[in-house]
């Protein structure tokens, strides 16, 4: 195997659980988790393991890999690494959910103070973990990283660079790559999170929502050495879908009237200006039948009264489903 710790004798756990099924048997809470996501990546896994136990030497730690449905070989590598190291954990999904689902597994059985997220490709360097952690301890709740010299072809860095512009520019949190897998959290941060889709893109704007305090540092971007790529075409149109639904998550979750509202009477005004205007000339003795302005106006009058029906909709649902603890995020209580 080439890893540096030496096989323990403890019996061999169950490892196929699903999100939320795994116990924890250890009393004592760990300084550190460290939730890697895994999809096909069984050749760099060893490697990776090595690095990520000398970046954490020393440390009260845990290694947690969910293994998202990979089906090249990967499972039975981290099988290996759990019978050789106590500090190794393995979450295997039954197929490939994604990699929301992957680290809200990990986040469901991290034990640790803070918690970090790195990618299982060799590209984000384990060396930087500390230096992470190390950012958190002067305040900060979630410190993203930032490949700021990027090792990727500009196939992928010229569309990453325009999606994280958008994103910086419409929710004002002021990071430069919000998709960068390596993040490091305190344990109330992910806690805090609702995850599902494909909102991991997303985690830093989610959790500045949620009022905790967001920053950045720069840290060593590596060229993949092994496997493929995951990122294409499709996965960029879908991740701009995404930050749609953040956008009303963040903005318009707790008053859909007023997005929806808003909407429908300005369509409903046009609709009323152009219907106006037809009423004047008809007035005036001109024929409206045959007009096709006629038929505007009607379509944004009756689109209009819909959006606001949809809205008033939307704050049933919201009066029916209320939940308190949705509401807010309590940072401290003095009783």
């Amino acid at each position: 195997m080439g890893v540096d710790l030496k096989p323990s004798s403890r019996a061999q756990e169950r490892l196929d659980v699903q999100p939320g099924e795994a116990e924890i048997t250890s009393p004592r809470r760990p300084r550190l988790s460290i939730v890697v996501p895994v999809y096909e990546e069984k050749e760099s896994l060893e490697a990776l393991y090595n690095q990520l136990a000398r970046a954490i030497e020393g440390e009260e730690g845990e290694l947690i890999f969910v293994d998202d449905g990979s089906r090249d070989g990967s499972f039975q590598v981290l099988r290996q690494l759990h019978a050789m190291d106590p500090r190794v954990k393995v979450i295997r999904f039954r197929r490939n959910f994604g990699k929301t689902a992957a680290l809200s597994a990990g986040f469901q059985l991290a034990r640790g103070e803070k918690v970090v997220t790195i990618d299982a490709d060799l590209q984000d360097d384990p060396a930087e973990i500390l230096r992470l952690c190390a950012k958190l301890d002067e305040g900060y709740d979630l410190v993203s990283g930032w490949r700021s010299k990027r090792i990727d072809p500009l196939s992928k860095r010229l569309p990453s660079s325009f999606f994280n512009w958008t994103v910086r520019s419409l929710t004002g949190v002021p990071l430069h790559d919000f998709n960068c897998g390596l993040k490091a959290y305190r344990s109330d941060v992910v806690s805090a999170l609702a995850l599902y889709g494909e909102l991991h893109r997303f985690i830093p704007v989610l959790a500045n929502w949620k009022g905790f305090d967001v920053t950045e540092m720069p840290v060593n971007h590596r060229s993949r050495k092994y496997g493929r790529s995951k990122y294409g075409v499709r996965r960029l149109s879908a991740g701009f879908l995404d930050f749609v639904q953040v956008l009303f998550l963040t903005t318009y979750m707790r008053n859909p009237l007023r997005l929806f509202g808003s909407l429908g009477m300005v369509v409903f005004a046009i609709g009323l200006i152009v219907f106006a205007y037809l009423a004047a000339i008809w007035f005036g003795g001109a024929s409206i039948g045959r007009r096709p302005l006629l038929i505007l106006a009607v379509l944004l009058m009756v689109a209009g009264l819909q959006l606001v029906s949809t809205g008033l909709l939307g704050e049933m649902l919201r009066n029916v489903t209320y939940n308190p603890r949705e509401e807010f995020a309590i940072e401290q209580t003095l009783e």
